[in-house]
């Protein structure tokens, strides 16, 4: 049978998995801050607290480190420093820097690479507040660069500086945890055309393939591949060891990119790309679509597609909507962009932090050829899961590879 051309009695049983589809996907969001259009943020039902990071105490301090996180994948051990100014001590923001990287070396001879992060004071807003005044990527192979960087001879590719207000995000953003992907449709709207976007969205996850520029599994028939996936790249403490972790076990995935995350931390961007890795959309400040006007929508699309752009040098192809939520319009806007929008088939759900033999059971469960398994380089319990899950594939005969690679 085409996929693209169900029959009659498929047409009917689409019909009815949409129905149940949306009826057990009402109850799963719970409200938890809000705040501007596309900014309610829902939690997946069963959410815990994520683990403390591991820190790094210096002695003797240094006033304006907030804080040294230190994490491992069991490889390399990798450090990020949390730096907050004055005003008046932004002039210095290199030197202090430096002081602060090089302190964290010598308090930790194991480390393999010390990240930066250099906000204001009195805008620190953690990660995902307004953008912060410096960043810079130090693996202590290069250490000598940077600090002959911050001494202000020479450049330095793996540091940004932000260039000024223009360059802050107007909205903050905070984490949306995915729970179902959800097609939202427009009461007012003639009730043909609401049919008519819940068939496409349930043919693309019955039939396989891409529909009307949606995506949720390969096409039927497909026998070894899978599709690794990573929302909210990139974070400057898990970046490191997640894409060491994908180097050494020769697996691709596609990273999808904030817009304001890439351009803190553009060297991360980079280097998924040189390593083979493929970058897609994510929004620029990662908020819930469907409240937004088509307007917001489509300047969320295009200005991080052109960040991305200037920094890979490449198309973006692919989009995944924060919290899997989008309308017939956010489809549109991204088949305008020349995006196709990308769900998954495989959540085991690492942002829900429900510990490790936990992830390893739903992974183990849902990993199957074809489909698009769904991540979080931000996620803790990711981490200390992921080294296994990329042997558990191996041993499995599935071979995990980007979204294009999978045959659609």
């Amino acid at each position: 049978m085409n996929p693209t051309r169900p029959a009659r009695p498929l047409l009917a049983l689409l019909a009815t998995l949409t129905l149940a589809a949306q009826a057990s996907t009402a109850t799963t969001h719970a409200l938890v801050l809000a705040a501007l259009p596309g900014q309610i943020q829902p939690v997946a039902p069963g959410t815990r607290a994520a683990p403390e990071l591991p820190t790094l105490t210096l002695t003797p301090a240094l006033p304006y480190v907030h804080t040294v996180n230190v994490l491992s994948n069991g490889f390399i051990t990798v450090a990020h420093a949390i730096l907050t100014l004055n005003a008046a001590q932004h002039p210095q923001a290199r030197t202090l820097a430096e002081t602060a990287v090089q302190r964290v070396f010598a308090a930790r001879p194991d480390l393999t690479e010390v990240d930066v992060s250099v906000y204001d004071a009195g805008s620190y807003g953690g990660f995902g507040g307004p953008l912060p005044l410096l960043t810079a990527s130090v693996p202590r192979a290069r250490l000598t660069d940077f600090q002959t960087w911050a001494a202000g001879h020479g450049a330095y590719e793996r540091a940004w500086v932000n260039p000024g207000p223009a360059a802050v995000a107007p909205r903050p953003a905070d984490r949306v945890r995915e729970t179902t992907p959800t097609l939202t449709t427009d009461p007012a709207a003639p009730l043909t055309a609401q049919n008519r976007a819940r068939l496409r969205d349930t043919t693309a996850q019955v039939a396989g393939g891409e529909h009307g520029g949606l995506l949720y599994r390969a096409r039927r028939g497909t026998t070894d591949l899978a599709a690794l996936t990573f929302d909210d790249a990139p974070h400057p403490l898990f970046e490191p060891l997640l894409l060491d972790l994908l180097r050494r076990s020769g697996a691709h995935a596609t990273f999808f990119v904030i817009g304001r995350n890439a351009q803190a931390y553009p060297y991360f961007v980079r280097d998924m790309a040189a390593q083979g890795h493929e970058v897609g959309n994510h929004t620029y400040h990662h908020v819930r679509l469907p409240p937004l006007s088509p307007a917001a929508v489509q300047d969320e699309l295009q200005s991080t597609d052109a960040l991305l752009r200037d920094l890979t040098g490449k198309p973006v192809r692919y989009f995944r909507p924060p919290g899997g939520e989008y309308t017939p319009a956010t489809l549109q806007a991204a088949r305008d962009a020349g995006l196709t929008t990308v769900f998954w088939t495989d959540d085991p759900g690492d942002f829900q932090n429900p510990g490790d033999t936990v992830l390893e059971r739903r992974y183990r469960a849902h990993l199957h050829a074809g489909g698009i398994v769904l991540l979080h380089d931000n996620a803790p319990q990711m981490l200390d899961v992921l080294r296994d899950f990329l042997r558990y594939a191996r041993q499995e005969g599935v071979a995990l590879t980007t979204v294009g690679g999978l045959p659609k």
